[in-house]
């Protein structure tokens, strides 16, 4: 199973533990979807609240697998960090995108469908429908 193409999936927050904690809940609530390469890039690398563009390229290359990495973040200056990298061009693999998804159900949503064998626009389009997920 770990030669099958699936798409990565990179969750950045501002905290370590939030980013770890929403990877572990994604895998979960996907059945485990072991298979699919999920990877927290949270905060600084001293540990601290931020981002840090080193820790989401390392997440990136990390995850990468062939079928594109799809990027959900937490907060706007995660955004920033991610349009960034993508900007310069050599720093993430090919196929990676930044995913306009809400950052907890647009990862179990992701998740979940790349554990399909889905391609990365399917993953996106499935993260991003997750805006529209009504809780009353």
């Amino acid at each position: 199973m770990s030669d099958e193409k699936l798409v990565g999936i990179v969750l950045v927050s501002h905290s370590a533990q939030v980013a770890a904690s929403v990877a572990e809940l994604a895998k979960g609530l996907a059945g485990g979807a072991e298979a699919v390469p999920v990877a927290a890039a949270g905060g600084t690398e001293g540990g601290g609240l931020g981002t840090s563009a080193e820790l989401i390229a390392a997440a990136a290359a990390a995850v990468d697998r062939g079928a594109g990495v799809a990027v959900l973040t937490d907060l706007g200056s995660a955004v920033l960090t991610v349009k960034a990298l993508l900007a310069e061009g050599d720093e993430l693999p090919g196929g990676t995108r930044l995913v306009d998804a809400p950052f907890v159900e647009g990862a179990v949503a992701a998740v979940v469908t790349a554990s399909t064998g889905a391609d990365l626009d399917a993953v996106e389009a499935a993260a991003a429908e997750a805006y529209a997920y009504r809780k009353v």
